[in-house]
């Protein structure tokens, strides 16, 4: 097992209306000596919007914006803009977040210079509904049974609405690989990914092709107890000697409800689509109070981390509800997963 500090919670909601329901699932990143945090804010009616704050350490807030930085403003996004993820690639920031519009959640990028100021370059995963991503999906074979179950209607199905696949978790890799941008996203159970020269590639060509080979774009798929439900994408990917360091969530049911936890996988670093291994047990899973009872119960949902010296911190939300932070030493998590190469 690999040794696991809890540091505890470090950002609450306020009696702001854009955060009174709860903070949860930031973006970290490390820039000019700060600790940057933008946060999902739950408003009533669960409505979120964006948040943020600077740390002067791993824990302690220096600086928090009394208003967003990033608010619902067209109608692709109009119930919310949720649960961010930032990588910083060649001088830009790339924000990405889940829009949600009531009934489709997708993939959606906004991108920046200075962390304040952010320019939406909108949906970035394909819309496409259940039907065709089956027809397209199956020209090699048919699918997991689990993609039916989990995509053939959102629970929030409309007849008069066009419904989409639900894609969500977009997280950028911190740089090019083999001058492509690459991320990972999750259409439920698994977790795929997507390259691309550019951003302006992923038209509906690129992405007829894409699901043409579906099953050669997933990356993980649940394996293990904890994770047996569905997984999906955690922080961006941290880059080491032996691979990508992957922090992901695993999702497993029970008689209470789903439970999530902070999983560990490694990935090729020249081939990001190959697994080279993964922890069999979580990382960290709900066990204080704080992360089992929430707008949510029993979730931990790692969102970002950053890397000091030999320490990872891990920031994840605590049953939708409040953001904490847990540690570990790098190296000890890298030697354990390299005992379990696949």
């Amino acid at each position: 097992m690999v040794s696991l500090k809890k540091d505890g919670i470090i950002l609450r909601k306020t009696t702001l209306d854009f955060e009174i329901e709860g903070v949860l699932n930031p973006a970290v990143i490390q820039d000019n000596g700060k600790i940057h945090l933008l946060y999902r804010a739950l408003a009533k009616n669960n409505f979120s919007s964006i948040g943020y704050c600077i740390l002067s350490d791993y824990k302690t807030i220096e600086t928090r914006l009394s208003n967003p930085v990033i608010i619902p403003e067209f109608e692709y996004e109009k119930h919310g803009v949720e649960d961010p993820r930032i990588v910083k690639i060649d001088h830009l920031f790339y924000l990405t977040y889940t829009s949600y519009d009531g009934i489709n959640a997708l993939g959606t990028l906004a991108v920046s210079e200075d962390l304040i100021s952010w320019q939406k370059l909108g949906i970035i995963v394909p819309k496409i509904p259940y039907k065709k991503f089956k027809l397209l999906a199956e020209s090699q074979g048919e699918i997991g049974e689990k993609y039916r179950r989990f995509n053939k209607l959102p629970p929030t199905h409309k007849k008069d609405k066009e419904v989409f696949l639900w894609d969500k978790n977009v997280i950028f890799f911190p740089r090019r690989i083999n001058g492509k941008l690459y991320f990972l996203h999750r259409i439920r159970p698994d977790i795929q990914i997507a390259g691309m020269e550019n951003i302006e590639d992923m038209n509906p060509d690129f992405w007829k092709n894409y699901f043409l080979h579906f099953k050669e774009h997933i990356v993980l798929s649940p394996l293990y107890e904890h994770e047996v439900s569905y997984i999906g994408g955690g922080c961006p990917p941290i880059e080491t000697e032996y691979g990508w360091l992957l922090i992901y969530h695993g999702v497993h049911d029970t008689i209470e409800g789903y439970v999530y936890s902070a999983c560990a996988a490694l990935l090729d670093l020249d081939a990001p689509e190959k697994e080279i291994s993964r922890l069999p047990y979580p990382l960290f899973k709900p066990e204080e109070e704080w992360e089992q009872k929430g707008e949510v119960n029993n979730v931990c949902f790692p969102t970002g981390a950053i890397v000091e010296e030999d320490t990872l911190y891990i920031y994840y939300g605590a049953a939708d509800k409040r953001i904490a932070v847990a540690s570990l030493s790098i190296s000890e998590l890298l030697k354990v997963l390299l005992q379990y190469t696949s």
